[in-house]
Order: C-alpha cells, then sequence, then structure tokens
C-alpha cells in the first residue's frame, strides 16, 4: 500500500515535518541522498519532497522512478535562497548609498551575539 510521504533536505528545513508523521532523511552528501530514494522506493512510499539541490544530480534516478506508480518525487526548495538573495541585494543598496557595506556587516555582527 502506498500511504507514506518522505522529504529528504537539510536537517534544519525538515526536522519539525516528523511531528506531523513524515520520514525526514536529513542526507549530508549526494550519495546519501541516492540512497535515501532507493530506500522511500523500496518501502512503498507514495510521495517524495525532494530538496531542489538534489533534484539535478539526481536527475536520472527521478526519471526511473517516473515509470512506476509510486513514488511521486517533487521538488521544494527552502527560504534561504530568498534571504541569502536579499542578503545580496541590501549589501549592493548599502554601498550604492553609502560607498561601504558597514551597515550591513555591522548589522549581521550584532545578529551573531
Amino acid at each position: 500500500m502506498f500511504d507514506k510521504v518522505a522529504i529528504v533536505g537539510d536537517t534544519d528545513i525538515v526536522f519539525a515535518l516528523r511531528a506531523l508523521g513524515v520520514k525526514v532523511f536529513s542526507p549530508k552528501n549526494l550519495e546519501e541522498a541516492s540512497e535515501a530514494l532507493e530506500t522511500i522506493e523500496k518501502e512503498n512510499f507514495a510521495l517524495c519532497f525532494l530538496h531542489d539541490k538534489f533534484l539535478e544530480p539526481l536527475k536520472d534516478k527521478r526519471e526511473a522512478l517516473r515509470d512506476k506508480f509510486c513514488p511521486v518525487v517533487v521538488g521544494f526548495s527552502d527560504y534561504r535562497k530568498v534571504t541569502d538573495h536579499l542578503e545580496r541585494m541590501m549589501r549592493d543598496v548599502a554601498i550604492k548609498a553609502t560607498g561601504s557595506d558597514a551597515v550591513v556587516k555591522r548589522k549581521e555582527e550584532d545578529e551573531r551575539r
């Protein structure tokens, strides 16, 4: 029976989903992510959310799964891309406005404390 959901991604993003009954895989590298997909296939999962950093490198495995009824593999992205982009944008604005990114650096130092 296909009734399980899995998610493959970084621990800080996916760990909380365990409380919802989602099987969480937090691979440290591409090899572990590949092994997670194999496990997901063998254990008859219905749906797998795969972090977008693994989508392209695991394209062959995903294509092989496409011919099967399950699991359906869906990519997802996380907030870090957006925050990284915003940080770069703010740094550029600070440099254009003041000629320096000292304001942004000072804020980053304050947040680390």
